[in-house]
């Protein structure tokens, strides 16, 4: 009975946050306008997941995240959708393409669960505060989702990206980095904020509900 009910609480709990992804991932609250760029905040509740329910459950949202992503750079696409649609990345990679397509926008952001997930339960091991830990975490799966898909596409699409922002190969690098560095960082502070504020709340119900009676 007790396994039961642990299922449950699990399932119902990657619902809710799944649902909070294809939210974020389809409003205008997918995104924070700061100084200089737009930062998302779809990886949030990813991060928030795998900390609350554990990496499967992060690798779950992460790959709710990544659905997401590939439904809209399908339907409503941009310059850089090539590489993030296997549908439209079969035109010119053929299936191969499409294979890594699908490891930029989906594969790329179930490792933000996993990440995320893995490095809590460690932080918890050695017994770091949940101040300390959440934002840690926040900020790891927000730089594991960044890197994973910039570097992702450095390395299999340069040439499709580099004719989708009218560079030259030589400047795929460069432009890259920049994008690591100016959008990465600000998301990265972002998700330390929010996954720290909404954790802390979080975390406080969850133990709450979990005391004996």
């Amino acid at each position: 009975m007790k396994n039961r009910k642990k299922d449950t609480h699990w399932l119902v709990g990657v619902a809710m946050m799944a649902a909070i992804v294809v939210l974020l991932a389809n409003t205008p609250l997918g995104m924070i306008q700061l100084p200089i760029i737009k930062a998302t905040t779809t990886h949030i509740p990813v991060i928030i997941g795998a900390i609350l329910l554990g990496p499967m459950a992060g690798a779950v949202l992460g790959g709710v995240f990544g659905l997401c992503s590939l439904v809209s750079n399908t339907v409503a696409p941009v310059a850089a959708s090539i590489c993030f649609s296997p549908f439209l990345a079969v035109s010119v990679g053929g299936m191969l393409g499409a294979v890594k397509a699908l490891w930029v926008s989906v594969g790329c952001r179930i490792l933000i669960g996993v990440a995320a997930g893995w490095l809590w339960i460690a932080l918890k091991k050695i017994r770091v505060h949940d101040a300390i830990a959440l934002p840690l975490v926040g900020a790891a799966g927000a730089m594991t989702n960044t890197a994973a898909v910039m570097g992702s596409i450095f390395f299999l699409f340069r040439a499709e990206y580099a004719a989708a922002n009218n560079l030259a190969m030589s400047a795929v690098f460069d432009f890259i980095m920049a994008t690591v560095v100016g959008s990465g960082v600000m998301e990265a502070i972002a998700a330390a904020i929010l996954v720290t504020a909404i954790g802390i709340a979080l975390l406080r119900v969850n133990r709450t509900r979990t005391l004996p009676a």
